[in-house]
């Protein structure tokens, strides 16, 4: 027998919570993302708690009513600042991966082990550099993290790329995962900049049993001026045949 779970994902370069009118504001970030009424969300560029306040993370996690696991990666004004994931399913289990490359500024990929109706699924959430030379390293840590074979089940990545054209990141991940094609799905396939997007930095990769469904890409007065990016929404299609998640948990 076949059964099947439908979700729906989110990529978010959030950017501070700072939008293209220079005004920082969590709760517009908020009503971007409780209008995409989504079960899963990987945020970049999300400052946590710090010195001077409890941080933008649980502001967001309050509002959506979703629990949250971040991971830094380094300090913003004496606040975390980094990765997270937001789901509405439990967080069991996360880890992360330190790709910081030489003295470039410090990035890492998390995973945030999530129970869906009692199936593992595995989301990866990462934000590589600017900078040919460092994606290029990190492109090959990165692939190598999420292909462990000792963690079994579906994977999604999600994430900002950095990367303007096609190049070796897209490569050597297309070679590890299949990768969700905005062709088949948009019109418009550009991410960033916010009020007028020209480069598609944002993308979602995935392996195991899963189907995409539908891609959207919001696209509205509050998501051009909320961030630099706008987000990118996914739903996908859960896939259990005959028994596969026991065997892959």
């Amino acid at each position: 027998m076949t059964d099947t779970t439908h979700l729906r994902i989110v990529t978010y370069n959030i950017h501070r919570s700072r939008g293209m009118d220079g005004l920082v504001r969590p709760q517009r970030i908020a009503r971007v993302l409780t209008d995409t009424n989504a079960d899963i969300i990987a945020l970049q560029e999300a400052v946590g708690p710090g010195k001077s306040h409890g941080g933008h993370v649980a502001e967001l996690g309050a509002a959506l009513g979703m629990g949250w696991v971040m991971v830094p990666t380094r300090l913003y004004r004496g606040h975390q600042y980094g990765n997270v994931v937001l789901s509405r399913f439990p967080i069991v289990h996360h880890t992360t991966c330190d790709l910081t490359y030489r003295q470039c500024e410090p990035r890492g990929v998390m995973r945030a082990d999530l129970l869906v109706h009692g199936r593992p699924l595995h989301v990866f959430n990462v934000h590589l550099g600017t900078a040919h030379l460092e994606r290029r390293s990190q492109a090959e840590r990165l692939a190598h993290f999420v292909k462990d074979r000792r963690v079994r089940g579906p994977k999604i990545l999600l994430g900002d790329f950095n990367e303007w054209l096609k190049g070796l990141t897209t490569e050597l991940l297309s070679k590890a995962l299949k990768s969700v094609d905005l062709r088949a799905f948009l019109k418009r396939r550009r991410t960033y900049p916010g009020v007028f997007p020209m480069l598609h930095l944002d993308h979602i990769y995935y392996d195991g049993a899963i189907e995409v469904l539908r891609v959207e890409l919001p696209r509205s007065r509050l998501t051009l001026m909320a961030s630099d990016h706008l987000p990118l929404v996914a739903d996908v299609r859960l896939l259990a045949r005959d028994g596969a998640d026991a065997r892959e948990a």
